[in-house]
């Protein structure tokens, strides 16, 4: 049987030579200076603006960009298609797509203040087309508060033991960012005993289970509330439970978001780094040591319930599933993710030290998030999943369940190591939630209009005002994401998230592309635009599905939405889809419009004919 060692091993080879070679080719090519003055030193505010270590950054990035989507993804995508043609995606994709829109974004955003990709577009193609780009940028941060609070509220659901380790852990943040920040404390030293102390919050959590409503726990959970919390808005769809604890976590984001980045958000992501390292590196440890030593409980060795290619159209089942374009657009942030673009020209423009940082912390954090995808294929895998057409339900007990089987290699008991890797997932969320609802706000700053290094509090009470706050505009994202969530509709959330996602992924790419084109006649665009291309094409085939098939033809015409609910929520699927397809299509027009014409130059002058 073939060991899923030669998962992890294919991943480590083409990740390598991408870092080692492409990614010091692109250094040169986008030409960062180490000397050169950063967004974070001249607006430098401490609030938003704030110099950072490579070190921290890189954990705060690694954290924010790294959500459910990349273990959820390649899950549900290896066992529809198979886990050859996901790993392909995956270990080709990733260093040739994926790592390069997240560099780009990144470098581009530092040659233009620190603001997003929808601000560097407008400097090419006109105000249009930037506020198309931050609108659908806004709205597809919606999106994802939703589904990761969504996903956080199952995860703590299955595992109470991760609610209370998530609570130390945050606590332990706040604490770390005011020895770091108020009181100068010694570096290296803090983050020893701080890092001891978030591990240590992992035993607390396995001794003192937390849920709001009473479940099917492990004995010695305590509950907070009484009765089954059937009252919860969403309880009848997700059980009380898991809907009660959703209001929580989105509270929780606005709360962060609003706060400076040195109290909670850069502490905290780099803190819970650790916990990610430790959890993906030591999977990947594990594999190598459980096949080499044969030390695990069970072999590490690809289930028979995964095949090596299930065909095109997928396992029986799964319905119409063409591996072309569905399969890219279902793995989604293992290979490629549009909402990194928001937070590598969001957050973590405004705090690189250094220009040269960006070679690590982008392209290398994107490998990164490759590498998880690859550990979250291994537990599928390993475990075995019966069940492709569950979706986020299914596949996240399916990490936890198979990265306890792979952790027993290291004498870890698998029920250590399901809770612990429960954990893992949960901080990539929490990370996630947040600095989606702080680069929400970033986008409506952009939108109305914002100086650089400014904020508003929102507390004037002006439209213009509330929308951009930093207290207030955590307010406008959280209320409609929450009532998305809890209208029965999140199964199409997800659907939706993919596809935004995707094509957020295109769109930053053709940004890039632009700036490109625009800053040098000579600059090839072929790293860029190739990538582009092929998003686009994945993404409108992929949403057209959405729309003229699985909505227009399946629900609406063959009749499979059978309730009057069903059919409004169809026809709001295909009129989300449609303007995403027009969005996108629009904006490449612009994009192309504006490099054919500075690449060819301007159009010469009429002569007037001579006297003679």
């Amino acid at each position: 049987m073939t060991r899923i060692i030669w998962i992890i091993a294919a991943v480590l080879v083409t990740f390598t030579v991408g870092y080692v070679g492409y990614s010091r080719y692109l250094t040169r090519f986008v030409e960062l200076d180490e000397d050169a003055e950063t967004p974070a030193h001249k607006y430098e505010d401490g609030q938003e603006y704030v110099p950072s270590k490579k070190s921290v950054l890189l954990g705060h990035h690694y954290s924010s960009i790294a959500g459910g989507a990349p273990i959820v993804g390649p899950i549900t995508a290896g066992a529809i298609w198979g886990w050859v043609p996901a790993l392909l995606w995956i270990a080709l994709g990733n260093p040739l797509m994926g790592a390069v829109h997240d560099f780009v974004s990144l470098s581009g955003s530092l040659r233009h203040e620190g603001k997003s990709i929808g601000y560097m577009i407008g400097e090419y193609v006109g105000r249009s087309g930037k506020n198309m780009l931050l609108w659908f940028a806004f709205l597809t941060i919606m999106l994802v508060v939703a589904v990761f609070a969504l996903v956080v509220g199952i995860v703590f659901n299955k595992y109470p033991q991760v609610v209370t380790a998530s609570l130390l852990y945050i606590g332990l943040a706040l604490v770390f960012g005011v020895y770091l920040y108020q009181f100068n404390g010694p570096f290296i030293p803090g983050t020893v005993l701080f890092v001891a102390g978030v591990f240590a919050a992992v035993w607390v959590g396995l001794q003192y289970p937390l849920a709001l409503f009473a479940g099917d726990y492990p004995a010695g959970t305590i509950v907070l509330l009484g009765g089954d919390g059937s009252w919860v808005p969403g309880a009848a769809a997700l059980g009380g439970n898991t809907a009660g604890w959703i209001p929580v976590v989105m509270i929780y984001a606005a709360v962060a978001s609003a706060l400076p980045v040195w109290v909670l958000l850069q502490p905290r992501d780099y803190l819970s780094s650790f916990l990610l390292y430790t959890g993906v590196g030591g999977a990947v440890v594990a594999i190598i040591v459980g096949t080499v030593l044969g030390t695990s409980t069970d072999p590490l060795v690809i289930d028979s319930s995964i095949g090596a290619f299930e065909g095109f159209w997928g396992v029986e089942g799964a319905g119409l599933a063409p591996l072309f374009p569905l399969l890219f657009i279902t793995i989604a942030c293992g290979t490629i993710s549009g909402f990194h673009s928001l937070v590598s020209s969001g957050t973590t423009a405004k705090q690189l030290n250094n220009e040269t940082d960006a070679r690590l912390i982008g392209y290398g954090g994107m490998l990164g998030e490759g590498l998880l995808a690859a550990v979250a294929l291994s537990t599928l895998a390993v475990a075995g999943f019966a069940d492709p057409e569950g979706g986020i339900g299914a596949a996240l007990p399916n990490f936890a369940e198979g990265g306890g089987m792979i952790l027993t290699s290291l004498g870890v008991p698998a029920t250590v190591g399901e809770v612990f890797m429960a954990l893992v997932l949960c901080s990539f969320l929490l990370t996630s939630t947040d600095t989606a609802v702080r680069l929400g706000r970033y986008m409506m700053e952009e939108i109305v209009g914002t100086p650089a290094g400014r904020t508003d509090t929102g507390l004037n009470l002006s439209i213009r005002s509330i929308v951009r706050g930093r207290y207030t505009n955590p307010i406008v994202q959280i209320i409609p994401a929450y009532l998305l969530v809890v209208s029965g509709q999140w199964v199409v959330l997800w659907q939706l998230f993919g596809g935004a996602n995707q094509l957020l992924a295109a769109l930053a790419l053709l940004t890039a592309t632009v700036w490109l084109a625009n800053w040098d006649d000579n600059k090839q665009l072929v790293s860029t635009g190739v990538p582009m291309a092929i998003m686009v094409t994945i993404t409108v085939l992929g949403l057209s599905i959405l729309v003229f098939y699985e909505n227009l033809y399946l629900n609406l015409i063959q009749g499979g939405a059978a309730t009057v609910g069903a059919t409004i929520s169809s026809g709001v699927q295909m009129l989300l889809g449609l303007v995403l397809i027009g969005l996108a299509l629009a904006l490449v027009r612009l994009g192309y419009k504006n490099i054919r014409t500075v690449r060819r130059g301007p159009e010469p002058s009429a002569v007037e004919p001579g006297d003679d």
